[in-house]
């Protein structure tokens, strides 16, 4: 539970002086086109351990939709996880998998194609369906099971994948009157009709959250801890709207929303960013905080901090207060601030959970109330490198103003790469010469690590760092720009990039600036 001091304010969570990575696990190399829970992970691990860094940091695990770019960002569950992130090479290595997969034809590409990486999946994990039904022992049928059992979640997940399949499209608007509204006789009837299909989607949540506790445990024992990507917002599209009917605000004759999510015009956007999310129903109409809504946001912080050590909620300003934007405005410049469920939702969270281990994404337009609100449940904010540079000696993430109760970013995966961003467009000369002045540097060799030098010197608890940023990459290998739906999340490494020289660097700079915590300095 949350401690107190003697004045009756929460004693803020406790982050090791320390240091982080940002990779998602789609951006792994691997032999099948795309990052995966199996051996490039756990190597991954080994390089995290050898370089004296603490913190793996990913991107939301659930599944994507191609029709949105499959972006982890816009999931159809909340609380599923990405079959795409299964192992073949651990699957076939299970007892009950008797024959041989088709092997790989994938090289080792820079950029993930996600189409061919389905074509390829998808008959495996048919066939590895198969198998288990066919051969699994019955203490291996009995843990499926108590799996399914757990995951309270899992059946209305996998039958809206099956209804999906089915009706080839997850827009639930789209499907048979009596199932889209959810009549009990129609749901029954429909679990009866699909059910191998139903029993397919489980299996592969199974597999999904058995590989990856795996992994949990490999890191942990290397001393590494993982955090995990909270959306603050669900998709229309998806298992969670259709089985949780009262959890987003939608038209009762249409059943699309009135007002949709985005933000106002910001750094990244002149005409901001219109996401297109339906807004959740958090308050009754008396005003009261909606219980439903309040224990549907419990159980999904429950789940995933089960999966994880540390939590960031993206646009954490929406529980303050967000920006709704009518369903037939093509971008987000006319909104209106609606109030969100504020402390007390968080309240609820920690007397149901106990101490949040959450990061606040609080960049954008944050107001007094949004950090009142994130300094009260004590939580660390953001702070990103690439915007400290204005020529404002105030500005609070240059290097010197940094406090110590926040993570430290050179870039985010909404950031253009720190090289992409210091030779492209988004600088002048004036400012690249500031850049250069501030952090003392006689040239602009290297200016990547000298960037990342600088955000290890800083009274920050914790810095992340982006894998392209200690690579030195370029913009071409960005992971995301905001307010586009296609060609993003795609980037991954290949072979072994992060070379003895590279790890030697960030391990002698987790040494000198004290970032390697103690029990980590014998391994």
């Amino acid at each position: 539970m949350r401690l107190y001091n003697e004045g009756g304010s929460p004693i803020p969570m406790t982050i090791q002086r320390s240091a982080g990575i940002l990779l998602h696990i789609t951006s792994l190399p691997g032999a099948h086109g795309i990052g995966t829970l199996g051996p490039e992970a756990y190597e991954f691990a080994d390089m995290l351990c050898d370089a004296g860094i603490t913190w793996w940091q990913l991107l939301p695990i659930g599944p994507v939709n191609p029709g949105l770019g499959y972006s982890p960002y816009a999931s159809p569950s909340a609380f599923a996880g990405n079959p795409m992130f299964i192992s073949v090479d651990k699957l076939t290595k299970e007892p009950w998998f008797t024959r041989k997969s088709a092997p790989s034809f994938f090289g080792d590409p820079h950029f993930v194609n996600f189409e061919n990486v389905t074509r390829y999946l998808e008959p495996v994990l048919r066939l590895a369906f198969e198998e288990f039904t066919k051969h699994a022992a019955p203490a291996d049928r009995a843990q499926l099971e108590q799996f399914r059992g757990r995951m309270t979640w899992v059946d209305d997940y996998a039958l809206f994948s099956a209804l999906s399949d089915y009706f080839k499209t997850n827009d639930w608007l789209a499907w048979d009157a009596p199932i889209r509204l959810r009549e009990k006789g129609a749901v029954a009837a429909w679990r009866t009709k699909l059910g191998q299909a139903v029993d397919y989607h489980v299996f592969l949540q199974y597999i999904f959250f058995k590989q990856w506790r795996e992994l949990k445990a490999y890191c942990g024992g290397k001393g590494i801890r993982l955090i995990g990507d909270i959306p603050i917002y669900i998709t229309l599209e998806g298992a969670d709207a259709w089985a949780n009917p009262g959890l987003v605000d939608l038209d009762s004759s249409t059943g699309k929303p009135v007002n949709v999510a985005g933000v106002p015009p910001d750094y990244f956007s002149e005409t901001g960013q219109r996401w297109g999310n339906p807004l959740y129903n958090w308050h009754t109409r008396d005003g009261a905080l909606n219980r439903e809504v309040a224990a549907w946001w419990i159980m999904r912080m429950k789940h995933l901090i089960s999966l994880v050590d540390l939590v960031r909620i993206d646009h954490f300003r929406g529980f303050e207060s967000y920006w709704a934007v009518p369903e037939n405005e093509k971008t987000a410049v006319k909104g209106s601030w609606k109030k969100g469920p504020g402390r007390e939702l968080f309240d609820m969270m920690q007397k149901e959970i106990g101490d949040l281990p959450v990061i606040a994404e609080d960049l954008g337009i944050i107001t007094p109330a949004v950090e009142e609100l994130r300094d009260g449940l004590t939580f660390p904010g953001m702070k990103i490198l690439q915007f400290a540079f204005d020529h404002n000696n105030k500005n609070y993430y240059l290097p010197h103003n940094i406090k110590q109760n926040c993570v430290l970013y050179t870039g985010t995966h909404d950031n253009n790469t720190t090289n992409g961003w210091f030779y492209g467009k988004e600088l002048n000369d004036d400012t690249r010469a500031y850049v250069i002045e501030y952090i003392g540097a006689e040239t602009i060799h290297d200016l990547h690590m000298k960037l990342i030098r600088q955000a290890y010197r800083t009274p920050a608890d914790l810095v992340i760092i982006p894998a392209q940023d200690i690579l030195g990459y370029g913009e071409e290998y960005r992971m995301n720009i905001p307010g586009t739906g296609h060609g993003n999340w795609k980037w991954k490494l290949t072979g072994n990039v992060f070379t003895p020289e590279i790890i030697g660097v960030l391990r002698r700079m987790g040494q000198i600036y004290d970032r390697i915590p103690e029990t980590e300095l014998s391994t």
